[in-house]
């Protein structure tokens, strides 16, 4: 056989498996169109006749993409016949949606969530996000093998994904580790939790050490406000009183519980003159804290999750133990009426963004703790419908704009993550990152028609106003005519740069509190 005939045969062999790797990955995910896995898309796009929207400015126009950037956003593009087109007349034309809050492929309370990085993306794409920041765990302490071990579970993405980091202990090694994240692989940010006692739990003499360390690189410290050291009181308390259901993971932590946490951590990041951002408000207590902090002219975030936002806890009292373990979570959703203000906050800006803390068990696993809700894996979906429910919540509702929807489900997390506008944005030069939303249709949110691993959904029945029709990721169309058509390793690591827009004017704000505690003082000694 000649050289050219070996060589050809080579490649056909090749992408064979690389077709049956994408098949293998296919088949993981639920309602994934097989027949056109890995099959991908012209290079070349328009859009045309539709609203695009961004969080400054609507108006009509096309959009054409080229090698998945935006090339031009105009009226009336002109293309060639080797360009793909989709008409969105009559449809809203916007960012991809970016979740500031996930867990795929993490390791928890003695199990693993069942999605991975590229099950987790699917579902994501199938309901407009296309970019999503996970949390590095530390392996033993050590951030970089926890980088490393995220690096290898990340390698079957299917879109864009960045990079949090979880502090869990202190030591001189870790304050190392967190300059070279910085630095070196694009993290800008560092997540400490005040709850899981015995677990991920950090003192205030750590949290301190990490907010000084955060605010020296440039770093947005995060933290999960809850007092941990309560709760584990309360879990006591709870299985005194021989109250063993989920019902009792509400009843362990509650709201006020979250609102002390919140309060603190705000206290102390404005003894160190940081900025704050703190992860899935789901209380009023810990919203007031932050309005007040915020008030006084204090840089903090508050991100709520789509579940604080539209359900209430009266899930955790039903009948039936799966149904009830499924909306186990950590803070817990809260009695009715916290929805309500969290919305209200949302759309009078005192929370900026919405994520989903997306961290999802089987009722199998849920199961581990039929006779004990402290064993309960915590965690609810939410990455596939986040997009959905905002718009039915917030927009069709009238509380938001669609441009303030722009902005809390995509622009704002861009921002505050330092890559705005090559995410969250529909502008020339932006990655092709783009959804066309028709907002005349509906949606009914079910476990047997979600991407999802998981075989429940605590969005079940659920039904609204407003559709994600098509997702482009990268410039290529993975969610049209409720198809899937995504692959495995498509997806790329997005470095985050230090030094976001909320650190402009520390240093400043630094220097004149130094010239106002007019110290040290020059004294003498009186004679006696």
């Amino acid at each position: 056989m000649e050289r050219p005939q070996i060589l050809f045969l080579i490649l056909f062999i090749s992408s064979l498996c690389f077709i049956a790797e994408s098949d293998q990955f296919c088949d993981a995910g639920i309602g994934i169109d097989k027949s056109t896995c890995g099959i991908t898309s012209s290079s070349k796009l328009l859009i045309k006749g539709g609203t695009v929207v961004n969080a400054h400015h609507q108006e009509v126009a096309d959009v054409y993409v080229e090698d998945g950037i935006i090339v031009a956003v105009k009226p009336n593009i002109k293309v060639g016949d080797d360009v793909a087109v989709l008409d969105a007349t009559g449809k809203y034309v916007m960012p991809g949606g970016i979740d500031p809050h996930t867990h795929l492929a993490f390791e928890f309370m003695g199990t693993e969530t069942v999605d991975d990085f590229f099950t987790g993306q699917a579902a994501a794409l199938a309901g407009g996000t296309t970019m999503h920041i996970d949390f590095v765990i530390p392996v033993n302490g050590s951030l970089s093998a926890g980088f490393e071990s995220y690096e290898k579970k990340a390698k079957k993405s299917c879109m864009d994904y960045g990079f949090h980091m979880a502090i869990t202990k202190w030591d001189e090694v870790v304050a190392q580790e967190m300059e070279i994240m910085v630095k070196e692989k694009g993290i800008n940010s560092f997540k400490f939790f005040l709850a899981y006692k015995g677990a991920l739990m950090i003192s205030d003499e750590l949290l301190l050490q990490g907010l000084k360390k955060c605010k020296s690189l440039g770093a947005l410290a995060m933290v999960h406000a809850e007092n941990g050291d309560a709760v584990f009181e309360g879990q006591e308390r709870m299985i005194e009183l021989g109250i063993t259901g989920p019902e009792g993971h509400a009843l362990s932590r509650p709201a006020v519980l979250e609102g002390e946490a919140t309060s603190r951590a705000i206290r102390l990041a404005s003894f160190v003159n940081t900025p704050l951002y703190v992860v899935h408000v789901m209380s009023i207590d810990a919203m007031e804290e932050i309005a007040k902090a915020r008030k006084a002219g204090q840089k903090v975030i508050g991100e709520p999750v789509v579940s604080g936002l539209v359900l209430d806890e009266s899930g955790l009292w039903d009948p039936d133990f799966v149904t009830a373990a499924k909306y186990v979570m950590s803070p817990p959703i809260r009695p009715s009426g916290h929805d309500k203000a969290l919305q209200a906050a949302l759309s009078t800006g005192v929370l900026q963004l919405v994520g989903t803390d997306h961290c999802v068990f089987n009722s199998t696993q849920k199961s581990i703790g039929i006779d004990d809700f402290r064993k309960i894996p915590n965690g609810v979906n939410g990455i596939e419908e986040r997009m959905h429910l905002v718009w039915n919540t917030m927009v069709e509702s009238g509380q938001i704009s669609v441009r303030d929807y722009v902005r809390i489900t995509s622009t704002e997390c861009a921002r505050i993550f330092n890559i705005y506008p090559k995410k969250g944005a529909i502008l020339a030069g932006s990655d092709a990152d783009i959804i066309i939303l028709n907002p005349n249709a509906s949606f009914e949110i079910s476990a047997k028609h979600h991407h999802s691993r998981t075989d429940t959904n605590v969005y079940e029945g659920k039904k609204g106003k407003g559709k994600v029709e098509v997702t482009i990721s990268g410039g290529k169309i993975v969610w049209e005519n409720n198809e899937l058509k995504v692959i495995p390793g498509a997806g790329k690591y997005i470095e985050m740069p230090a030094f976001n827009y909320l650190f402009d004017g520390i240093y400043k704000a630094d220097a004149q509190y130094l010239s106002s505690t007019r110290a040290p003082m020059k004294r003498f000694h009186s004679s006696t």
